[in-house]
C-alpha cells in the first residue's frame, strides 16, 4: 500500500515536471519572438516564474485527476471502443450504392481540385526541391483528419444520445469512437500519399516513421478539443456554427496551400502558434525534408504543452458538465 502511494506520488510530480518544463519553453519561445530585444538574463526568470504560475494554476482549478480517470476509462474499454468505431464507419456510408468508397473519393478529388487551381491555374511551383502536389498533400491529409475528426466528435453525444442516457455507460468513449472511425480514413490518405511519393521517385526512409509520431499528435490534439466541445455542445447547439467558421479560417490560415516563407520573418511567429502549423510542417519535414521531430525542440514542447492544456481543460468541462448529460438530452 505504501509503495502503491509512492508510486502514485511520483507520477504526480513527473507530470507537473513536464508541464513545467513545457510552460518554461512556451514563454521564452513567445518572449524571444514577441520581445526580440530582451536579454537572456530576463526571459529565464521570467519564463521559470510564468511556468510555475501555470503548474500552480493547474494544480488548483483543474488538477490530474480529471485525465487520469479518463485516461484510465479509454485504456480499458479500447476493445469497445474498437468495435463501436467499426460500426460507426460502416454505418455511416450504409445504404449508398459504392458503400465505403465514398469516404475516399471525396477528399482524392478535392486534392486534385486544389492541385490543379493552384499549379495549373495559379501556376505554383514547386516548393525547395519538392513538387507541388506533394508539398500538398502533406498539408491537406493531417487537416482532412482534423476536420472530420473534430466536427463529428464534437457531434458524439447529441448522435448517441441513447446511450448517453443509459446509466452503466462510459460516455467517455464516445468523442474516442469518432476519432479513431475517422482515422481509418486517415491511415488510407498516408499510405495513399507515401504512395504518391514513391511514384515521384523518393526512396522511403526511417523519418517516414514520423507520420506516426505527428498522427499521434494530431489525435491527442483533436480529443483535447472534442472532449471540451462535444461537452458545451448538448447545452449549446450554436458552437457547430462557430466551429464551422474557424474550420475555413483555420484551412486558410495554416500554411497548408501556401509557404509560411512568404509572411515577413518577424510575423511567422503569430502563424507558428496555431497547433496544426507543427503537425503540418512535421509531416513536410518527415517526407520531403528528412528533418528529425527534435529539430526544434521548441516548437515541440510548445506543441505539447498547449494540446496538453487543452486536454486538461477539455477534461475537466466535460466530467463537470457529464452530470447533466441526460437531463438535457
Amino acid at each position: 500500500m505504501n509503495f502503491v502511494f509512492k508510486a502514485s506520488y511520483i507520477k504526480k510530480i513527473l507530470c507537473y515536471l513536464v508541464i513545467f518544463v513545457a510552460a518554461a519553453f512556451f514563454i521564452d519561445f513567445a518572449a524571444k519572438n514577441i520581445f526580440p530585444e530582451i536579454s537572456a538574463g530576463a526571459a529565464i526568470p521570467a519564463s521559470v516564474l510564468g511556468a510555475l504560475a501555470v503548474v500552480a494554476l493547474i494544480k488548483k482549478y483543474i488538477g490530474l485527476s480529471a485525465i487520469y480517470n479518463t485516461y484510465k476509462t479509454l485504456c480499458s474499454e479500447r476493445k469497445l471502443i474498437w468495435s463501436l468505431a467499426k460500426n460507426d464507419f460502416k454505418r455511416k456510408y450504409a445504404g449508398s450504392y459504392f458503400g465505403i468508397i465514398w469516404a475516399f473519393v471525396q477528399p482524392v478529388c478535392t486534392i486534385m481540385l486544389f492541385w490543379f487551381v493552384f499549379q495549373v491555374g495559379l501556376r505554383s511551383t514547386a516548393v525547395g526541391n519538392a513538387p507541388f502536389l506533394l508539398w500538398l498533400m502533406c498539408g491537406l491529409v493531417p487537416w482532412f483528419f482534423f476536420s472530420e475528426a473534430w466536427n463529428t466528435a464534437s457531434f458524439s453525444l447529441i448522435e448517441y444520445s441513447f446511450l448517453v442516457k443509459k446509466v452503466v455507460f462510459q460516455i467517455n468513449i464516445l468523442p474516442a469512437v469518432k476519432i479513431v472511425s475517422a482515422l481509418f480514413v486517415h491511415i488510407f490518405f498516408v499510405a495513399f500519399m507515401l504512395l504518391v511519393f514513391m511514384l515521384y521517385g523518393y526512396r522511403p526512409d526511417i523519418y517516414w516513421l514520423q507520420c506516426i509520431y505527428y498522427s499521434l499528435c494530431l489525435v491527442i490534439l483533436i480529443l483535447s478539443i472534442s472532449y471540451m466541445c462535444s461537452a458545451v455542445m448538448v447545452f449549446f447547439k450554436d458552437l457547430s456554427q462557430i466551429m464551422n467558421i474557424a474550420l475555413q479560417f483555420g484551412m486558410w490560415l495554416t500554411p497548408i496551400m501556401w509557404n509560411i516563407d512568404i509572411i515577413p520573418s518577424g510575423l511567422r511567429w503569430i502563424f507558428k502558434l496555431n497547433p496544426m502549423y507543427y503537425i503540418v510542417q512535421g509531416y513536410r519535414d518527415s517526407l520531403i525534408g528528412g528533418i528529425p521531430f527534435y529539430y526544434n525542440m521548441k516548437q515541440t514542447a510548445y506543441f505539447w504543452l498547449v494540446a496538453g492544456l487543452l486536454m486538461l481543460g477539455g477534461f475537466y468541462i466535460f466530467g463537470r458538465l457529464k452530470p447533466h448529460f441526460a437531463d438535457v438530452l
